[in-house]
């Protein structure tokens, strides 16, 4: 007998109002953002206060046991009057649901910010500043500050040392995971992308940037992530270049955000819309015998169907179509304005399926024609290196290790708990679990409370990539982060996925913020038995 259960999950768009209603406390929705100390609310808030997202429901298929959430409802959004709380500066200190190893801290700089809030009769307590958004602010250092960065540097291990005029050089490529990396763990990590992007903005021994983007496996969440630390890096005055041997949708929207965009003559572009496709094992099943018994609370909880039915519903076609009319619609706009074109010209380029790269040079879709060593020809000829000398380049897994002390980006006394939670939930390690196996519940536990009991920790950020799993385990981690939100600042910040479980993890948390395409909620639950 096998038992299983379904989630449907939704992406978080903006700018309209959403109010999460839930049963237990009502949730502020905030759009994500790259500095997530800003957004930490006063602990033992006990109303919402409500910024601005949309949200339409749509589904993912995958596979959980959890609890059933109420679905989001937009609705008008009311404020709830609070004192005035000012935001320090902290420092964050990692922890990875993978690894039991507790992280280096890292320093977040920021100043302190002050809130205006609105009660239900619309009175403004208008404090100094609105609330802060986030974006990413480059500030060039003093010579002070020139000064003791250079210092640092001098007395840097000597792994931790770049040449001066160096290109940082990245391969964006794979499958890109939400948890922090070991230097001897293969593939990448955005935490760690994310931070060599705002490191190299304030290098002055980085002179730019050259991305290698190839074939992604990963969640637009990621995606869009990614893209923005790109346009945040461009602020910093440096080029940055971007390579695309091979370049789909999700290639190009990240390629599209740098300032020149190379293919080699025999590129392959497959710029040609978005698809999605379901299958189903009804008639198969009924051949060999098998009768499932499915069960569902909502008529768009679509899991069982692939195992009863022969032919796609209703229902679950017009959530495939809501996922991809939200992901599209996104690429779009995006993808307009960065080109300088109307929507309109974006959408008929895409339905002529065009692939000649003599083309996608024509109308401006990519800078240029050019190999890759043509590429670093052209890096040599800017930064004026002779033609017989190699361009000085420090990869990914190099830049990795310097710290972010040494460029003067840490500096606080105070702390935040970065707690990361990847992958399915359980509620116990099994015998043949690894370290990778996702989110143990009681290991998961067991970090909140040495947390919690800490005084060095003055806020938690959590930051959730899952699609959720078991019902208990996740019960009990939401009770262990309520009691955390009840004495400090909780933020939850969502990734790629936060459904089901990993959706009912945030819920505990005072404030929770987003990527645009984050697939996240729950509708219901769908249960079953093959006999």
């Amino acid at each position: 007998m096998t038992i299983f259960s379904y989630f449907i999950p939704c992406a978080v768009r903006h700018p309209s109002t959403i109010h999460l209603r839930l049963p237990k406390l009502s949730v502020p929705l905030f759009s994500s953002t790259s500095r997530m100390t800003q957004l930490l609310p006063y602990p033992a808030f006990k109303n919402g206060i409500h910024l601005h997202a949309t949200c339409s429901i749509i589904c993912r298929s995958s596979f959980s046991t959890h609890f059933s959430q109420p679905t989001l409802q937009a609705k008008k959004a009311h404020s709830f009057l609070h004192k005035t709380r000012r935001f320090p500066r902290f420092s964050t200190r990692a922890f990875d649901t993978e690894s039991d190893e507790k992280l280096s801290a890292k320093t977040i700089e920021g100043e302190e910010e002050i809130v205006e809030l609105v009660d239900d009769n619309g009175s403004s307590s208008r404090i100094d500043d609105e609330y802060p958004s986030g974006e990413f602010v480059y500030r060039e250092y003093d010579l002070l500050g020139r000064f003791a960065v250079k210092l640092k540097m001098l007395v840097a291990w000597p792994w931790q040392r770049v040449k001066k005029g160096s290109v940082l050089t990245m391969n964006i490529r794979g499958e890109i995971s939400d948890q922090l990396k070991s230097r001897f763990s293969s593939g990448l990590s955005l935490p760690q992308i994310s931070e060599n992007f705002i490191k190299a903005a304030y290098d002055p021994r980085i002179s730019g940037i050259y991305l290698h983007i190839e074939p992604l496996n990963c969640g637009w969440g990621k995606v869009e992530e990614i893209r923005r630390h790109i346009l945040d890096f461009k602020k910093s005055g440096k080029f940055i270049l971007g390579y695309v041997p091979a370049c789909g949708e999700k290639e190009y929207y990240i390629g599209s955000a740098c300032e020149e965009l190379y293919a080699p003559p025999s590129a392959y572009f497959q710029l040609y819309g978005l698809t999605v496709q379901a299958s189903f094992l009804g008639g198969v099943l009924e051949n060999i015998g098998i009768e499932p018994q499915v069960q569902r609370i909502g008529k768009y909880k679509s899991a069982g169907d692939q195992l009863t039915r022969k032919n796609i519903s209703d229902e679950n076609r017009e959530m495939l179509t809501a996922l991809l009319d939200n992901i599209y619609g996104n690429w779009v706009e995006k993808i307009a304005h960065v080109k300088g074109k109307k929507k309109e010209e974006i959408e008929n380029f895409i339905n002529e399926g065009v692939y000649e790269i003599e083309r996608l040079k024509e109308d401006g879709w990519i800078t240029d024609i050019k190999y890759d060593d043509e590429v670093i020809s052209l890096l040599k000829e800017r930064l004026e290196i002779p033609s017989d000398k190699k361009l000085p380049t420090v990869d990914y897994r190099k830049y990795c290790r310097v710290k972010k002390w040494t460029l003067g980006l840490t500096g606080s006394r105070n702390q935040i708990a970065i707690i990361r939670a990847s992958g399915s939930i359980s509620r116990v390690r099994g015998r043949l679990s690894t370290s990778s196996s996702g989110i143990v519940a009681e290991q998961f536990i067991e970090k909140i409370r040495t947390v919690r009991e800490s005084k060095k920790y003055k806020a938690v950020v959590l930051r959730i990539d899952s699609p959720g799993g078991d019902a208990l385990a996740s019960d009990l981690m939401w009770r262990e982060i309520k009691l955390l939100a009840s004495s400090k600042p909780v933020i939850a910040s969502m990734a790629d996925v936060a459904a089901s479980g990993g959706y009912y993890m945030a819920m505990a948390a005072q404030t929770i913020v987003a990527e645009n395409l984050t697939l996240t909620g729950s509708i219901g639950v769908v249960t079953g038995e093959a006999l």
